[in-house]
């Protein structure tokens, strides 16, 4: 009877510690503001390639995206042929909301 009550709280142990890791990954939630992008303005609105903190900010702020192209202040920077340029360079895939 030992035997068995030992692998049972050897299996809880190891639950408890799979949900810790398991929580210790979750990453914390972006905070969607189209001003995180300002390091994109310039090649947003001419022919510059973007910079490397534009990509970041990018990459960053890329669950926001469908939020921002939604926007009617915002729709048609985000629409813009420039917006898939930029996106394209970075890596970024174009999000089709």
């Amino acid at each position: 009877m030992k035997k068995g009550y030992s692998c049972a709280s050897l299996l809880c142990a190891l639950v408890v510690v799979l949900a810790v890791l398991a929580e210790a990954q979750v990453t914390e939630a972006v905070t969607c503001s189209p001003l995180e992008l300002r390091p994109c303005l310039e090649a947003l609105t001419s022919s510059q390639p973007p910079t490397a903190d534009c990509c970041d900010k990018l990459r960053e702020q890329q669950p926001c995206l469908c939020g921002y192209m939604k926007n009617p202040n915002l729709r048609q920077l985000a629409n813009s042929p420039n917006a898939r340029r930029v996106a394209s360079t970075c890596g970024v895939p174009y999000p089709n909301c």
